[in-house]
C-alpha cells in the first residue's frame, strides 16, 4: 500500500495551512512527520483521511484520488490514532478494542470469534491485557493511547496514520509503542506519524519529513535530514548533535544549557 501527495495546498478561508506538500509513503516504512505546533501535521492527516476533501493538488491511495473512497473503504485500508479521544460513554477497554473489527463485520452482524480472539492478540502484543475490563475512560491518558493502538491493529487496515502517538506516554511506554510501530513497518505496514522528538525520529524512523509553516524543509533518511541547523530552523532553539553507537542513535542538547554550565565551571 502506498500514499502519494503531490502539491497538496489547503486553506482555512484566507489562511493558508499547507503549501504545496509533496511526499509518497510507501510499505515497509515508518516516516515520521517532525515540526513545531500548529504547522499544519494534522490538518494534512486530515486531508489524507478524507475528512477534509476542499484542497490542491492530489491525494492518492495506490494511485487512486482519495476523495473517491467511501468511509467504509477507507476504514479497510487506514487506520487511524488520534491524538487524545473522549469517548460519550464509558466502554470497557476490551469494547474499544474490539469497535475496531467493525469494518469486518456487516451491519446486523456481531464480532464472532476471529474478531474476539483479534482484540486478545492485540491488547496482548501491547502488554495491556491487564486492563481488559477496566473502563476506558477511568484509565491514564497514557494506557489510553495504547489502547486505541490496539484498536487500530485489529482493524487490520494495512496503512497507519498517527497523531503524536507517544505525546502522553511515559518513557517507557515510548519506547514499547515506538518499538511496536517499527515492527509493523517491518512486517509490510505503511505508516505515517507525527512527532516533535528528534531523537526518537532518528532511532525509529526510514525517513523524516520536516515541516515549519505548512511547507516541507526537508525530506530523506534520519541520518542526511536531522541537522543542527534543521532543528534551529524548525524550534527556534541552537543545539548539538551528538551521535551514539556509530551513528546509529543521535542526541540533541540545547546549546543554552553546555554554555550555562560552563560558564558556572569556569567561574
Amino acid at each position: 500500500m502506498s500514499i502519494e501527495i503531490a502539491n497538496l495546498s489547503f486553506s482555512y478561508g484566507d489562511r493558508l495551512i499547507l503549501d504545496g506538500i509533496s511526499f509518497v509513503a510507501k510499505d515497509k516504512e515508518l516516516l515520521s512527520i517532525l515540526g513545531p505546533n500548529g504547522t499544519g501535521k494534522s490538518t494534512l492527516f486530515r486531508c489524507i483521511l478524507g475528512l477534509l476533501s476542499k484542497y490542491k493538488g492530489q491525494a492518492l491511495l495506490n494511485g487512486m484520488d482519495i476523495r473517491d473512497f467511501r468511509i467504509q473503504e477507507m476504514a479497510q485500508v487506514i487506520a487511524y490514532i488520534p491524538q487524545s479521544h473522549y469517548p460519550s460513554f464509558n466502554y470497557s477497554v476490551f469494547d474499544m478494542v474490539l469497535m475496531g473489527t467493525t469494518v469486518q463485520v456487516s451491519t446486523i452482524s456481531s464480532p464472532g470469534i476471529k474478531q474476539r480472539k483479534l482484540a486478545e492478540s492485540a491488547l496482548e502484543r501491547l502488554g495491556i491485557p491487564h486492563l481488559k475490563q477496566r473502563g476506558y475512560t477511568q484509565i491514564s491518558g497514557g494506557e489510553r493511547q495504547l489502547v486505541l493502538m490496539a484498536r487500530a491493529l485489529v482493524q487490520e487496515a494495512k496503512i497507519l496514520i498517527l497523531d503524536e502517538p507517544t505525546a502522553n506516554l511515559d518513557f517507557g511506554n515510548q519506547i514499547r509503542v515506538l518499538t511496536q510501530i517499527k515492527s509493523l513497518a517491518k512486517e509490510g505496514y505503511t505508516i505515517i506519524q507525527s512527532t516533535h522528538n528528534p531523537d526518537q525520529t532518528f532511532l525509529f524512523s526510514d525517513r523524516v519529513m520536516a515541516m515549519k509553516d505548512g511547507k516541507v524543509l526537508a525530506l530523506g533518511t534520519p541520518s542526511d535530514v536531522l541537522t543542527p541547523e534543521l532543528i534551529q530552523q524548525l524550534y527556534g532553539i541552537e543545539v548539538e548533535l551528538q551521535s551514539l553507537y556509530e551513528d546509529k542513535a543521535r542526541v540533541c542538547i540545547p546549546k543554552s544549557i553546555i554554555e550555562d554550565d560552563y560558564q558556572q565551571f569556569c567561574s
